[in-house]
């Protein structure tokens, strides 16, 4: 998905691997949750502080953009 989405001139954020909640949940692609069998499984706080560090970079570049 990644190459149409440039082709029209989106722009990819990720988590940065500053973000020591990486490590245990997630991927720098972003927040991830296994569905199907182990869907059951409450989310963890380190599934939401990933989450949130995704937003809050979105958030923080979407803001740069929008200043220039």
């Amino acid at each position: 998905m990644m190459f149409p989405m440039l082709h029209h001139g989106m722009i990819i954020v990720g988590v940065p691997y500053s973000v020591p909640e990486l490590t245990e949940s997630g991927s720098p692609y972003g927040p991830s949750r296994i569905v199907g069998r182990l869907s059951n499984k409450q989310i963890e706080e380190s599934d939401i502080k990933v989450a949130r560090a995704l937003g809050k970079r979105v958030v923080e570049i979407a803001a740069k953009l929008f200043s220039t």
